[in-house]
C-alpha cells in the first residue's frame, strides 16, 4: 500500500482484509452501508473521526491509520517516534529491565519485522555459531532461526518450528499487507522442503524449541508480550519475546552458569 492511493481504496483493501462485507462493517461501526459504500467508491471524503472510527473496527494498526487519514487528506494523529527518540527513553529503559528480569534465560525484544531491537546476555544460545553475515544489522531473528547458516542447524525439531512460525508469520502478511514482510516470508519457505509446512496442532498454546548448545540438548517454550496501551507507532510495533526452560535439565543448564550439569 501506498499513501498515494485513495482512502476508500485502502479501506475497502482492508475490509477485504478482515473478510467483512460492508454491511458487516457499517454495523460494527454504527454508520450506514451506504456510507461506507460512498467512502470506498470516493464519492464521500470521511472526516477524520471517521477514517479512525472504521479503522478501529476494522483493526487497523496504528502506523496504517496514520496511512488512512493522509490517504484522506488529514494530519496524522498517532506520534511515530524512532526508539532511539529521548522522548521514548523512558520506555528503553522498561523493555532493557524486562529482559534483564528474565536472566538467566533467554529473552529478546524485535520490531515488527521481526529485527531484533533489544537482548539480554542469555540470546547467545541463539546467536553463538552462526553465519557471520546474518548478525549484521538488522538481524532479524525469523531468518536466523530458518536460515540454514542461523541456529536451524542446531534446532532437534526444526519441522515442528517451521510449522509453528511461517503460519504465524503468513497471517501477520495477510493481516498487514507489509511487503517487506511478504518477501520474508517467501525467502524463509524457500529454506525448506517444497510446499507449505503442516498446520501446528491446534491444541498447542506454546512452541517448543529443543536446541543443541555447548553440548547439551536445551528444551524451551516462549511467550510473546506485546503493549497494547501504547500510543505511539514505534511501541505498538514491539515484541518481547521470553523464553522459559521445558525441563528440569534446562533449567539447571542456565543455573548452574550455561554449562552441562553432572548426571
Amino acid at each position: 500500500m501506498t499513501q498515494d492511493r485513495p482512502v476508500g481504496e485502502l479501506l475497502r483493501e482492508w475490509r477485504h482484509r478482515r473478510r467483512l462485507s460492508q454491511l458487516d462493517l457499517a454495523i460494527q461501526a454504527g454508520v450506514s452501508a451506504r456510507h461506507v459504500s460512498f467512502v470506498e467508491t470516493g464519492r464521500t471524503i470521511p472526516s477524520s473521526a471517521m477514517v479512525l472510527r472504521l479503522a478501529e473496527h476494522l483493526g487497523v494498526p496504528l502506523r496504517e491509520r496514520n496511512r488512512l487519514l493522509v490517504a484522506a487528506g488529514h494530519a496524522p494523529v498517532v506520534r511515530e517516534r524512532p526508539l532511539e527518540d529521548p522522548h521514548l527513553a523512558s520506555a528503553r529503559n522498561v523493555l532493557q529491565q524486562i529482559l534483564r528480569g528474565h536472566e538467566p534465560y533467554p529473552a529478546l525484544a524485535v520490531d515488527r519485522r521481526w529485527n531484533l531491537l533489544f537482548a539480554n546476555k542469555a540470546i547467545d544460545v541463539f546467536l553463538e555459531g552462526v553465519d557471520g553475515a546474518l548478525l549484521r544489522p538488522p538481524v532479524n531473528m525469523m531468518r536466523l532461526g530458518l536460515h540454514p547458516g542461523g541456529f536451524a542447524s542446531r534446532l532437534r525439531n526444526l519441522g515442528q518450528v517451521r510449522a509453528y512460525l511461517l503460519p504465524r508469520l503468513a497471517r501477520q502478511v495477510a493481516q498487514t499487507g507489509d511487503p517487506e514482510l511478504s518477501a520474508l516470508y517467501g525467502e524463509l519457505l524457500a529454506y525448506g522442503p517444497e510446499g507449505d509446512p503442516p498446520p501446528p496442532d491446534p491444541a498447542d498454546i506454546a512452541l517448543p524449541i529443543r536446541i543443541c548448545h555447548r553440548g547439551a540438548e536445551l528444551c524451551f517454550i516462549n511467550t510473546i508480550t506485546t503493549f497494547g496501551a501504547a500510543f505511539d507507532v514505534t511501541l505498538e510495533e514491539i515484541a518481547v519475546e521470553a523464553y522459559f526452560p521445558a525441563d528440569d535439565h534446562t533449567a539447571r543448564f542456565f543455573r548452574n552458569g550455561c554449562t552441562a550439569p553432572s548426571e
